[in-house]
Formats: C-alpha cells, structure tokens, sequence
C-alpha cells in the first residue's frame, strides 16, 4: 500500500525535477534572439522553486516526515540531519540564484557564468537531495512509522496541491506562473509562444 502522503512527495519531487532539468536546458539553449523571455521564464522557473518546494513541500517533511522517521528510526538521524542542512540552505540558494540571475540581466554577460555554473551546482545538489529522500528516508518511514504517523501525514501533504504535478487543477494563484512558463518557455521546454 502506498501511502498518499508517499504519492504525493514522490509527485512533487517529479514536478521539481522536470522543472530543474529545464531551467538546465533554458541555460544551454541560452537567450538567443529572445532575451527579455528567456530571463523572464528563467525569473518564473526559480519562483516556482522558491514559492512551493522551498516553502510548503520542505516544511512538511522537515516538521513532520523527518521527526517521526529519526524518532522510530535512529540510524536514519545523520541523513535527516543531512536534509535538515539542505532545506536550511534551499531558500537563500534560490535567493542568490535570483540575484545572479539578475545581474547577468542587468549586467550583461560578464555576469552569465556565474549564474550558469552556480545554477547547474544548485540543480546537481537539489536532485541529490531528493534522490537521498526517496532511497533514505521513505524506506525507513514505511518500515517504522505507525498507522497514526500516517494518518497525520496524509492528512497535511494532501494539502500541497502542487499543479505542476499534473495531478491538481491549477489554482488561480499559481495559474499565472504555470502560464508563463509553460507558455513561454521554447517549445522544447514548455509549448512556446506563436
């Protein structure tokens, strides 16, 4: 039996990951003769990351998944300590991510491999960081955790919605972001514009 909580870490980590892999194939299509889209998809593919994974998909495993894990499990307490680290540094990650970013915008392209190199570090770390989740933390939950661990943990991350999981309607919220991206991203990354 998989666990709807389970579902849905492993869904969003998809959605992220998809979304990660084509901020990495934004970088190496590059502006082209369309940069005020480019760094307009690539300003919305790093808000996404910072508005829904960084703040409600990290704080749930952080408030809930990993204490009940590292409580009945012991032996997983260093790696949780480990995403424990790496949700910490998640959000000012993607903060300096965007101020690069926008220095290249506004500076020019003496700033793009700086962004370019800490940008695929970033993408590098956080698919580390999620392939740790679902080959640490997940097995180990689904051995020690109780059916009231469960209860409470369905319960709170069947509250995400994630739309970018293809699971959820798009809220009005997030369907601008979705849009944008979706449509103007190049046709090989999203559906493209005209």
């Amino acid at each position: 039996m998989t666990h709807p909580s389970i579902r849905i870490i492993r869904e969003e980590h998809a959605a992220l990951s998809a979304m990660l892999q084509s901020l990495r194939m934004m970088l190496q299509r590059g502006p082209k003769d369309a940069p005020e889209r480019f760094f307009d998809v690539l300003r919305s593919m790093l808000f996404y990351i910072d508005e829904f994974p960084e703040r409600l998909h990290h704080t749930k495993e952080s408030a809930l998944l990993f204490p009940a894990v590292a409580e009945k499990s012991p032996q997983c307490k260093e790696v949780i300590q480990q995403l424990e680290r790496d949700h910490t540094k998640g959000e000012a990650n993607v903060r300096e991510l965007q101020h690069l970013l926008l220095a290249w915008e506004l500076l020019g392209n003496s700033r793009q491999t700086a962004f370019e190199l800490a940008t695929n570090r970033f993408i590098d770390f956080y698919m580390q960081h999620m392939q740790l989740e679902e080959t640490a933390v997940i097995p180990a939950a689904l051995q020690v955790l109780s059916p009231q661990d469960w209860e409470k943990l369905d319960a709170a991350f069947e509250k995400n919605c994630d739309p970018l999981t293809g699971k959820y309607p798009r809220e009005p919220l997030y369907d601008r972001l979705f849009t944008r991206i979706t449509m103007n991203a190049p046709e090989t990354i999203g559906l493209g514009r005209g």
